[in-house]
Order: structure tokens, then sequence, then C-alpha cells
């Protein structure tokens, strides 16, 4: 009655660290221009002191989080697999925080991929699954990977293509 499960082998692609990488770094420096706006009008009108501890306590915040930024992207590749077959859709991230996700095929309603300008200039995609209650992503694989994948779950969970 109980089969066995393997765990997901498959990876997801080796520039996905860049892709994290460039995204987190746009990210932290939009936050730190928009902590050196809110400092020098913290200076031009002379605000209320503790505004600015609040000002230097955030910024301290932003740099301990932008310095985790530059190892997150190591540990997500690092822990990352996925694996698809007939019954269920295998999810497989964290390193501190391992999860563990199996969809079945037959709760799929939707797949889709997903492409942005960071991924289309390395030629990746981002494959969707959408459940009635939830929404899954498997974040960085090669566009053919991607594009095969996301016929291969389609097949599998029986969706249908609706014409307009």
């Amino acid at each position: 009655m109980y089969t066995s499960i393997n765990s997901p082998q498959k990876r997801l692609s080796k520039d996905a660290i860049k892709v994290w990488l460039i995204s987190d770094t746009i990210t932290n420096v939009i936050g730190f221009l928009i902590l050196g706006v809110l400092f020098y009008l913290d200076y031009r009108f002379s605000w209320i002191e503790w505004i600015e501890w609040i000002l230097i306590g955030i910024t301290g915040l932003t740099i301990i989080g932008a310095g985790w930024s530059l190892i997150l992207p190591f540990l997500l590749y690092k822990n990352w697999r996925y694996d698809v077959d007939k019954e269920f859709l295998q999810l497989k991230s964290g390193a501190i925080n391992e999860t563990h996700q199996l969809i079945p095929m037959t709760k799929i309603q939707s797949v889709m991929t997903e492409q942005g300008p960071i991924l289309k200039k390395y030629g990746l995609c981002s494959v969707s699954v959408e459940t009635m209650g939830s929404s899954h992503t498997i974040p960085v694989l090669p566009k053919e990977v991607a594009v095969e994948l996301r016929n291969q779950i389609a097949q599998y969970a029986k969706i249908k293509e609706v014409e307009q």
C-alpha cells in the first residue's frame, strides 16, 4: 500500500547564485539610497533627535541584512531540489529549516513559466504551480528545462489549454 518516495535530486541552474546576488544587490542599493535621503532630510530639517537614532538603528539592521544577502544565495542553491513524476511534484529547500513538499498532480490547477529582466539576461525562467489553496515556485531553471518541466507537469496534471 505504501510506496517509497525518493528524495528529489534535480538542481537549479548554476546561474541562480548570480541572479540572486544581482537581485539582492539592487534591493540593497535602493534601501541604502532611501536611508541616505532620510539622513539628508533629518540633517536639513533638524528633525527630533530620536528620529536620528531610529535611522541609525535601521541602518545597522540594513547593513546586517546586506551581509546576509551575500551568503543566502549560496545556501539556497546548495539546498534547493525538485523532481516530478506522474503522481507528485516534489520541492525540497532550506538550509536551517528544511522543507520537503509533495504536491499531488491531481491538485494542480495551473502551471506557468515566468521570466523577469534579470532571468531573461541569463536565459532562465521560473516555473509556478498553482493549487486550490497555494502557489509553489521552482525559481531558476534554464528556459528549455523550464518549458519542458511546465509541459510535463501540465500533461501529468491533465491541465487542458483554454482557448479564448
